[in-house]
């Protein structure tokens, strides 16, 4: 890694451990931080974090608001989240004074129909909307006709988005 950082959120604190757990299986330096950790353990993992001792940090969105960490480059939406309001306190962890950060998004079919808030966000916020998110927000009902993405968990990912944050 170049010395910037790597966060990732996911919905749930099972999704967060499991992740981590691929992650470091694989040999990635990744820490998880969510509501379930003791106090004095997300504390730990912050700090190493924050030193970029372990760039790789998987958080629920306990780590989404207030999280003031320098050189994060990169937030990952494992997992979009339920509300827009929470996308963008997600990527707000990225891009900040006057740095840029990338934010890159996974869309799966259960989460399609949140594709036309995050367009229009974007929007509002001169950010460029990819292709595929503009087709896939003006799909009706999911996937607006024949087919789709499958069913379950790994079976409907869609699309991934990039944006840049100033």
């Amino acid at each position: 890694m170049d010395g910037s950082k790597l966060l990732i959120f996911t919905d749930t604190k099972r999704g967060a451990d499991d992740l981590t757990r691929t992650l470091r299986m694989d040999g990635w330096p990744a820490l998880c931080i969510h509501g379930d950790k003791k106090q004095e353990e997300r504390d730990w993992v912050l700090h190493e974090f924050k030193s970029g001792k372990s760039p790789i940090m998987i958080a629920t969105d306990v780590a989404s608001r207030g999280l003031d960490v320098k050189d994060i480059r990169h937030v990952v939406n494992y997992d979009f989240p339920g509300q827009i309001e929470d996308y963008v306190h997600r990527i707000g962890r990225t891009g900040r004074a006057g740095c840029k950060g990338n934010a890159y998004t996974f869309f799966t079919a259960d989460k399609i129909k949140m594709a036309r808030g995050l367009v229009q966000i974007l929007r509002e916020a001169n950010q460029t909307v990819s292709p595929e998110l503009e087709r896939l927000s003006m799909t009706v009902g999911g996937f607006g006709g024949g087919g789709g993405g499958g069913g379950g968990r790994w079976g409907g990912v869609i699309v991934a988005t990039r944006t840049l944050v100033k």
